[in-house]
């Protein structure tokens, strides 16, 4: 063994005793095995393409709600400006210039633009598929899909209407400091309800909502901390009056989506870790942990297409740790023993 290889595997030894390092390893680890980095591009360019008619729709309805008083729209439009940082203001205006050019126009576009936002919902269910290793006869059909997209619609919409009226509290109070206190931790509360409903709804059935309360938590508050991040970026570095500032909006754009996103897959990969405790996760194998083997066996069951097709994983032994060579019949979402072989019941 070359120095490099006896160094590398010290370490890899220290971050498998020490249970915090493993555990975050465990959270990489199985978001390279999930090729992540093609989900969070996939989600991101839907997220970029969808979630601006969905606060086009929000700010037309709340326009029109709130269109009897002139100050109180512009505390909503103050609002919801914060929701998605660098260009909220730029879209809520030109709400205003498309509803007085043609209300059939808007209405025609608007229902073209929600369906269009569907795309979102659809990533996040193939994303969440990916994430828990389902297998092909486990995924939902073009109708349940449709039916998880709209709901998932909905919640976003209710989502993003509830923390825009909890930020505005701190626009209402003129930014006094204990308004601005609670509004931050309402929404951080909100977004954390936000993300274990719409876990809920992406994730398979048999996945309890226990399950799913770890990573909606680091995702509720993830998200908060980026829209303070984005709008202070805005307030205090961000300028669009030239044409640096143009490419740095547009950039800090995609930067702060492609973040988010990340962020949200990262945190349900935390779910699939901790329900399925898989850590610690070896650096250099051989040989592989028993978590490093349970990882690729799902890996491997998840490409079932068919209920009478049958996949089976197995491990050479001398390879790996241990020699149980016996059957592991777990069912598709449930932490899976590590051993020498596996098959899914059929």
């Amino acid at each position: 063994m070359n120095p490099a290889e006896f160094a590398v595997r010290k370490l890899d030894a220290a971050q498998q005793k020490f249970t915090p390092a493993s555990f975050v390893f465990g959270v990489v680890k199985k978001f390279g095995d999930d090729n992540g980095g093609v989900l969070v591009t996939n989600l991101a360019f839907t997220a970029f393409l969808s979630l601006f008619p969905l606060l086009l729709v929000l700010t037309t309805i709340l326009g029109l709600v709130a269109s009897a008083e002139p100050s109180i729209r512009t505390e909503v439009i103050g609002a919801i400006d914060k929701q998605i940082p660098l260009i909220g203001r730029t879209l809520t205006e030109n709400v205003d210039q498309l509803r007085r050019s043609s209300v059939i126009g808007l209405i025609v576009g608007l229902v073209t633009l929600l369906w269009g936002g569907m795309g979102l919902a659809q990533a996040g269910i193939f994303t969440m598929e990916q994430v828990w290793n389902l297998p092909g006869p486990e995924r939902p059909g073009f109708a349940q899909r449709i039916g998880r997209s709209a709901t998932f619609l909905g919640l976003l919409s209710l989502g993003v209407i509830a923390t825009t009226l909890l930020t505005g509290l701190s626009t209402y109070g003129h930014n006094t400091t204990w308004l601005v206190v609670i509004a931050e931790i309402g929404a951080a509360l909100t977004n954390v309800a936000m993300f274990v409903a719409a876990f809920r709804i992406l994730t398979p059935k048999h996945i309890t909502v226990k399950c799913l309360l770890p990573g909606a938590i680091v995702a509720g508050v993830c998200w908060t901390l980026l829209q303070l991040l984005g709008t202070y970026l805005v307030h205090h570095f961000l300028r669009s009056d030239s044409v640096y500032g143009v490419f740095a909006t547009v950039l800090g754009l995609i930067a702060w989506i492609y973040l988010g996103v990340r962020v949200v897959v990262y945190a349900a990969e935390v779910n699939v870790v901790l329900s399925r405790h898989l850590w610690p996760r070896s650096l250099v194998q051989p040989p592989l942990t028993e978590a490093d083997r349970a990882s690729l066996a799902s890996q491997a069951l998840q490409n079932q297409r068919r209920k009478d097709q049958h996949v089976e994983v197995t491990f050479d032994e001398t390879a790996s740790l241990g020699s149980r060579p016996w059957t592991s019949m777990s069912p598709p979402g449930t932490p899976p023993t590590a051993t020498s072989r596996w098959n899914w019941p059929g």
